[in-house]
C-alpha cells in the first residue's frame, strides 16, 4: 500500500494534513520527472514522424490559440488586431499575459516558435514536479510518481508540448496547492496570483486558496494567546489579485466593468450552470448524424471526472485540493463554449488523478504500473495526433 508521509498515516482511505517537511528521495524526483519526460516525448515524436518535424513544431507553436499567444508575445495587446468572428471580433484581450509575457522574454535569444515551445516544455516538466511534490507529500513517493506520469498521458495531454497556457498554469497551481498543503500561506497566495495571471481558471484556485486560508486563520493558534496567523489571512488577499487584477485591466481598457466577459462573448464563452453541456451530452446519444471523436473523448472526460472527484471525497483529500478540483470540474461543466475543450479545461485539476495514482502505487512490482501507463502513453499520444493533426477544431 502506498505510503502515507504525514498526517493520519494510519487511517485508511485518507488524505492526511500535511504538517511536516518530508524529504523526498533524489531517485524518486528523477523517477517523476524522467517518467513524464519519456510519456511526452512519445507523443511529440509521433506527431514529427506524422507530420514531419518541421510540419509538428509549426502546429504546435501555432495552432489555434498558440498563434494568439504568439502575437501577444510580439505586438502585445493593442498590436494584435482582433479577427472577424459571427459573434463578434476576436481580440487579443481573452488571453491572459502571464505566458506571452514570458514567451517574450524567451524571444530575446530564441525565435518565437521555440521561445514558445521552451517555456511551455519547460513549465510542463515544473508542473509535473509539483504533482509529484503534493501526491508525494500525500500518498507516498511511488504515488507521486505516478501521479507524475499520469497527467502525462491524458488523452488531451499533447497540449502539454504545445504553445498553450494549461503547462505553466498547472505549474503555478500544483506548487501553490503545495505551499498551501505545508501551510506557507504567502508562498500560496503568490502563487496563486501567478497562476490567476495565466488562465482564467485562476478563480477556480483562487478560490480553493483562499478559503483555506481563511480556515486556517479563522483557527485560533496554540497557546494562551490563541493568536491567528496573519499568514494564513495575507495568502488568502493576495490569491485573487492575479486574475481579478487582469479582468479589471480589460474592463478599464474597454470601458466598462464587465469588458472582458464581452470580449469572451465572441467564443461563446459564458457560465450557464452545465445547460450546453446537457445540451451536448442529449446531441451525442440521441442525434443521428456522425459525431468527431473528439467529442466522444469530452464526454468521457468529464464523466470520469466527475466519478474522480467522487473517489477524491471519499478519500478525504485536504480542503484546498478537493475544492480546487470540484470549483475546476464546476466551471468545466458549467461553460457555454466548445464542447470539445472541456477535456482540455480540465487538465490542470490534477488533484482528480490521485485517486488513480494511489492505485497504481498499491499494485505490487513496477510491471504492472510501467505496462499500463506505457499503453495510456501510446493512446494519447495516437489521440494527440488525430487532435493536432486531424481534428478541423481547437484542442
Amino acid at each position: 500500500m502506498a505510503r502515507v508521509l504525514t498526517g493520519d498515516a494510519d487511517a485508511p482511505g485518507r488524505a492526511p494534513t500535511a504538517r511536516r517537511r518530508p524529504r523526498y528521495p533524489r531517485p524518486a524526483v528523477r523517477a517523476a520527472l524522467l517518467g513524464h519526460l519519456a510519456v511526452r516525448a512519445a507523443g511529440v515524436l509521433l506527431l514529427a514522424g506524422w507530420a514531419g518535424p518541421v510540419g509538428a513544431a509549426h502546429r504546435l507553436d501555432g495552432m489555434w490559440d498558440a498563434h494568439w499567444y504568439r502575437q501577444i508575445a510580439l505586438h502585445g495587446y493593442a498590436g494584435t488586431p482582433p479577427v472577424p468572428g459571427p459573434y463578434g471580433p476576436y481580440e487579443a484581450y481573452a488571453f491572459f499575459p502571464g505566458y506571452p509575457l514570458l514567451v517574450r522574454a524567451a524571444a530575446l535569444l530564441l525565435p518565437v516558435g521555440a521561445a514558445a515551445l521552451a517555456v511551455a516544455w519547460a513549465a510542463s516538466l515544473a508542473a509535473a514536479g509539483g504533482i509529484f511534490a503534493v501526491a508525494a507529500r500525500l500518498y507516498g513517493d511511488r504515488a507521486g510518481v505516478c501521479a507524475a506520469v499520469l497527467w502525462g498521458v491524458l488523452p488531451y495531454a499533447v497540449v502539454e508540448s504545445a504553445a498553450y497556457s494549461e503547462p505553466l498554469f498547472t505549474a503555478f497551481a500544483a506548487w501553490s496547492v503545495h505551499a498551501a498543503l505545508r501551510r506557507r500561506w504567502v508562498a500560496a497566495g503568490l502563487l496563486c496570483a501567478a497562476a490567476g495571471l495565466t488562465r482564467p481558471t485562476g478563480a477556480a484556485l483562487a478560490l480553493a486558496v483562499a478559503a483555506a486560508a481563511l480556515l486556517e486563520w479563522a483557527r485560533p493558534g496554540p497557546g494562551a494567546a490563541g493568536r491567528r496567523d496573519p499568514r494564513a489571512l495575507a495568502g488568502a488577499v493576495l490569491a485573487p489579485l492575479g486574475c481579478a487584477g487582469f479582468v479589471a485591466w480589460v474592463g478599464w481598457r474597454k470601458g466598462r466593468w464587465d469588458g472582458y466577459f464581452r470580449v469572451q462573448d465572441a467564443w461563446q464563452s459564458r457560465f450557464d450552470l452545465g445547460r450546453s453541456t446537457l445540451l451536448a451530452f442529449r446531441r451525442l446519444l440521441t442525434a443521428a448524424e456522425p459525431v468527431w471523436l473528439a467529442d466522444v473523448v469530452a464526454a468521457g472526460t468529464l464523466l470520469a471526472a466527475v466519478l474522480l472527484l467522487a473517489l477524491s471525497a471519499l478519500r478525504r483529500q485536504p480542503p484546498v485540493l478537493l475544492l480546487y478540483s470540484a470549483a475546476m470540474l464546476a466551471l468545466a461543466l458549467g461553460d457555454a463554449a466548445y464542447f470539445t475543450s472541456r477535456a482540455r479545461f480540465l487538465l490542470p485539476a490534477f488533484g482528480l488523478l490521485l485517486p488513480l495514482a494511489t492505485a497504481l502505487a498499491r499494485t505490487r512490482g513496477r510491471a504492472v504500473p510501467a505496462v499500463l501507463l506505457g499503453a495510456a502513453a501510446l493512446l494519447s499520444a495516437a489521440y494527440g495526433g488525430h487532435v493536432v493533426l486531424v481534428y478541423p477544431d481547437a484542442p
